[in-house]
């Protein structure tokens, strides 16, 4: 595989792992109504997260932005410059 191909797979790997990441995030927030406390007080709502889903989009934005940083570098690496 030249270097121009593994970089631009790199590059497109990192742009599907950002795009999971931000799914996930996305996925990761609930609205849950909370009771209230005393009687004739209005519930109130709050957000919950799902650890799993936080943790997998912290990992996926983590891959996609070393795989940029990889991708970029090899592509700049492999240019042809003329003689």
């Amino acid at each position: 595989m030249t270097g121009r191909r593994r970089a631009v797979l790199e590059l497109v790997l990192a742009v599907a792992a950002a795009v999971g990441c931000v799914a996930s995030w996305v996925r990761a927030e609930s609205t849950v109504v909370i009771a209230p406390i005393a009687n004739g007080e209005p519930s109130t709502t709050s957000v919950e997260y799902y650890a799993p889903l936080l943790f997998l989009a912290f990992v996926l934005g983590t891959l996609a932005g070393v795989l940029a940083v990889v991708g970029v570098a090899r592509w700049r690496r492999s240019r042809v410059v003329p003689k």
